[in-house]
This record gives C-alpha cells, structure tokens and sequence, in this order.
C-alpha cells in the first residue's frame, strides 16, 4: 500500500485563516498522524476521503489519483474506495446493527431485505462478535460495541484504506486499552492500511507503525 499526499487549503474562520500545508508519503501499513487538537489532522482525513476538496496537490492511492487540482481530477467520495470512522461513529439511530452494517451495500435509496442474512453482513458481525446484538438499536449498545458496529460497517464495503478520526474518544478510559489492542490485532489479520489521527500517546505507541507529528497544518 502506497499513500502519497501533498495538499494545501485555506480555511478562514473568524478567529483565524487556517493554512494547511501537508506533505508525505508512505508504504506503512498503519499510519498515525498525531498532534493537539487544530493541528490539521481531521482536515487533511477528510480530504483524504473526498468530503473537502484541497486548493492544490495531489491525493494518489496504491498509484491511483484520488485527486489532483491541477489536472482536474477529483473522484467523488464514493468512488474512492476509502472507508471513513467519524469520532461518534454516526451510525443510524433507527436503523438496527444489521441495517447500520449493511448500509454501506445499499444501491440508491434501496435498502438490503433481510441484511442479516447477507454473507457480508453476516462474516463482519461474525468477525466483531456483534451476532447476538444484529436487531437491537444503537442506544441498546454499549461504547465498544458501538465502535464495533461502526467498524463493521466501514469494512464491510471492502475499502482499500481506513481512515479513524479519534477512534477512542467516545470511550471509557477502561474500554480504550481493549479497544486499541482489539484494532490492531483486526488490522494485522486483515493486512487493512488505515490512517489514524489522535492527540493520545497510548494510541501511538499501540497503532503506530509510522507517526507524523502535525503542528500547525504541517508536519514536523
């Protein structure tokens, strides 16, 4: 796996004007981009994933450009193969385990029948140990077991790269430690790249194959 990234963006706000200046390039299969909150990181994820378009550069994956401002290319979120894990998870909250995971499958609007029942769906609630919690809501969960479902989710796709945006934050203290321990096992089983923002050194020192230490919008 191959990750190049060499990005700027303005983003003024009425503080300040935000410069985010971010180059690197990586073949490591677990990537850390850790810095104090403001530092960029969320920023450069989400241009990463196609929710924010940079002013200039260039996104490439494994050789494939995901975006590049000068030859006007700038592939759709959708199109790019890239799973994103928001802080709070964002699953659905009437939608039940099986439905949330199963999600990432639907075409349109169409929603899967019985998505309990999809080998996919099934293998992932199989692979978190989730199978028992497939028809309860979000709000029935506990933090791990949301994250899970969250994680799920994001995989079940099949996406070429994972990105988690503070993964623990939403967890007890007593939950993290299982959790990040639970993260890397699945990510060395499945050879799964994933970037990983945090401002916590214990998630570096677990997740951290290569660290980017971000300051500032750039990297130190």
């Amino acid at each position: 796996m191959t990750l190049e990234i060499r990005i700027r963006k303005t983003v003024p706000s009425p503080e300040r004007v935000f410069e985010l200046d971010v180059a690197f390039r990586s073949d490591a299969l677990s990537m850390v981009l850790f810095g104090p909150s403001g530092a960029g990181k969320s920023l450069t994820l989400q241009a990463i994933a196609g929710l924010i378009a940079p002013d200039a550069g260039r996104i490439v994956l494994n050789g494939r450009v995901l975006f590049d401002a000068e030859q006007k290319i700038e592939l759709p979120p959708q199109q790019r193969r890239v799973a994103y894990l928001f802080q709070d998870y964002a699953l659905f909250p009437h939608l039940t385990v099986a439905q949330n995971i199963g999600f990432a499958l639907t075409r349109g609007s169409l929603p899967l029948r019985r998505p309990q029942q999809h080998p996919q769906v099934r293998h992932w609630l199989q692979a978190f140990r989730i199978e028992n919690t497939a028809a309860s809501y979000p709000s029935q969960l506990s933090g791990g077991q949301r994250q899970r479902v969250a994680l799920a989710r994001a995989l079940v796709a099949q996406p070429d790269l994972l990105l988690l945006d503070e993964p623990f934050a939403a967890l007890d203290q007593s939950l993290r430690q299982y959790m990040r321990d639970e993260l890397k096992e699945m990510q060395q089983r499945l050879k799964l790249p994933m970037v990983v923002i945090t401002h916590d050194p214990a998630d570096v020192a677990v997740l951290g194959e290569v660290v980017f230490d971000m300051r500032d919008g750039r990297i130190q």
